[in-house]
């Protein structure tokens, strides 16, 4: 997954080398030094803020409420030179994930910034890589079902057929765009083969909802 992390700070030279820290992790970074250019881009939301609490406009205070009302999942980190116990609580009251007293080393933040981005993002990745049917979990990352934990012994073609349809429900699929979706747009046989496939895999997979639209092809319903 690719992170977008938005900086705000004031003072250059430390907006500078943190951009930079930032960066050499791979992530894309946008800075900004006042609060009035951040909180313009609030409705474009990146990964995660880095926001300073004293800038010399909207104080990070503002900025953070501001975040939190339209995109309150997206996390934020406040840094702030002031009293650290008063700034720690409050942006905490007001929904940020973590929190830097200034001075920090640039490294710091890196890893904070690492640690967030896995606590909230590495759920979502590991939610995402699983689908749902009925009784049924497809695990797309080892490409296995399971039933009640226990696994079902598919081929590669059976697993495929059920992702393509299980990831769209409800939506009809014709037997050429799934030849073409699981054997590939070079096979030359017949499309009979897609019925011999759903006949195996409503076999092993006997309360997945697989409905037949005739004369077209097969969709997948909700159970």
């Amino acid at each position: 997954m690719s992170f977008t992390i938005y900086l705000v700070e004031d003072e250059q030279n430390l907006n500078e080398v943190l951009t930079l820290y930032l960066q050499k992790e791979g992530w894309s970074v946008t800075s900004f030094s006042n609060g009035t250019d951040a909180k313009a881009m609030i409705h474009t939301p990146p990964s995660l803020w880095v926001l300073d609490i004293m800038l010399p406009d909207i104080d990070g205070y503002h900025l953070i409420r501001e975040i939190k009302s339209a995109t309150p999942d997206i996390p934020v980190i406040f840094i702030s030179a002031r009293d650290a116990d008063i700034d720690r609580v409050l942006g905490l009251e007001m929904g940020s994930d973590d929190y830097l007293s200034k001075p920090f080393l640039p490294r710091e933040l890196v890893i904070r910034v690492q640690k967030l981005l896995n606590l909230v993002y590495g759920q979502k990745q590991k939610h995402e890589s699983t689908i749902a049917i009925g009784p049924y979990r497809l695990d797309l990352l080892t490409r296995t079902v399971y039933e009640n934990n226990e696994p079902i012994d598919l081929t590669s073609k059976e697993f495929d057929f059920l992702v393509t349809l299980s990831k769209d429900i409800g939506q009809a699929f014709s037997r050429e765009q799934l030849l073409n979706s699981i054997w590939g747009e070079d096979y030359f046989g017949s499309d009979r083969v897609v019925d011999d496939l759903v006949r195996r895999v409503r076999k092993k997979l006997p309360h997945a909802r697989i409905e037949t639209i005739y004369g077209y092809g097969y969709r997948m319903m909700s159970t």
